[in-house]
C-alpha cells in the first residue's frame, strides 16, 4: 500500500505527458523498486497489464485511487494555523486527492475569526459542534508541541478517526485511531544518517581526502 500512491503520482505525471501505456520496467526505474516489485504490487488490484504492452495508465490511477479510498470525498480539519498550518490550508492539493478542507482551528485571538483559503479560523471550543455539523474524519495537528496532545484528545473525543501530526511530539490515541506524523526533522536526521555513511564509505577509498572524517564528533561512532 505504501508504493500505490508513489506509482499514482508517477502515472499521473506521465499522462500529463501524454503517456498512455507504460510498461513495468518504465515504472519501476522511476519508482526506484524492481520491476518484479511493480507487477506484484500492481497485482493485488486486479489484473491489469497486458504483456508485451504494458499498463493503461489511467485505468492504473483510477483503480489506485479506488484502493486508496480517493474515489470518497473525506471532510478534515486543520487545527494549528500558524506558517504550517496557513501553508498548508493554501496548498489547494487536498480536493483532488479526495480530502475536503472543511474547518480551521485556532485559540489565538488574533487568528480567530480571519479568513484562510476562503475558510473563517473559528475558536477550538467549536470542534465538537462542527465536526458533528462536518462528519470530519480526518484531523490535521499543526500546533506547538505542547499544545498537541489536548488537540488530540480533543479530535478523539469529538469523533475523528483519523490523525495527521505535525507537532514534534509523540502522541497518545485509542488504538482504533489511526495516526500518522510527518516531522521534517526526523527525515532530515535520516538523511543525515545515510549522508555521514556515504562521506566515511569515501573516506576509506584509495587517495580519499582524509578531511573527510572530521565530520565526526568527539564521542561520535557512525560506523
Amino acid at each position: 500500500m505504501v508504493r500505490l500512491p508513489v506509482y499514482q503520482r508517477i502515472l499521473a505525471e506521465l499522462l500529463r505527458s501524454g503517456t498512455d501505456t507504460v510498461p513495468s520496467e518504465q515504472l519501476a526505474v522511476l519508482a526506484r523498486v524492481t520491476a518484479a516489485k511493480v507487477r506484484k504490487d500492481l497485482s493485488y488490484l486486479g489484473t491489469l497489464g497486458t504483456r508485451g504492452t504494458g499498463y493503461e495508465a489511467a485505468v492504473v490511477v483510477e483503480e489506485i485511487d479506488r484502493a486508496l479510498g480517493l474515489d470518497q470525498e473525506w471532510p478534515m480539519a486543520i487545527v494549528g494555523l500558524g506558517n504550517l498550518g496557513h501553508a498548508l490550508a493554501n496548498s489547494g492539493g487536498f480536493a483532488s486527492h479526495g480530502f475536503k478542507l472543511v474547518a480551521l482551528f485556532d485559540v489565538d485571538p488574533k487568528v480567530v475569526g480571519s479568513r484562510v483559503a476562503d475558510l473563517p479560523v473559528r475558536h477550538v471550543e467549536e470542534l465538537a459542534s462542527v465536526s458533528r455539523e462536518e462528519r470530519l474524519t480526518i484531523g490535521v495537528i499543526t500546533t506547538p508541541a505542547s499544545s498537541a496532545q489536548g488537540v488530540a484528545d480533543l479530535l478523539v473525543r469529538c469523533g475523528v478517526c483519523s490523525i495527521l501530526n505535525f507537532a514534534p511530539r509523540v502522541l497518545a490515541v485509542p488504538q482504533d485511531v489511526l495516526l500518522r506524523y510527518v516531522d521534517l526533522s526526523i527525515e532530515l536526521q535520516v538523511m543525515s544518517f545515510y549522508q555521514s555513511r556515504r562521506l566515511l564509505r569515501s573516506s576509506r577509498r584509495p587517495h580519499a581526502l582524509p578531511a573527510l572524517r572530521s565530520i565526526s564528533l568527539p564521542g561520535q561512532d557512525i560506523s
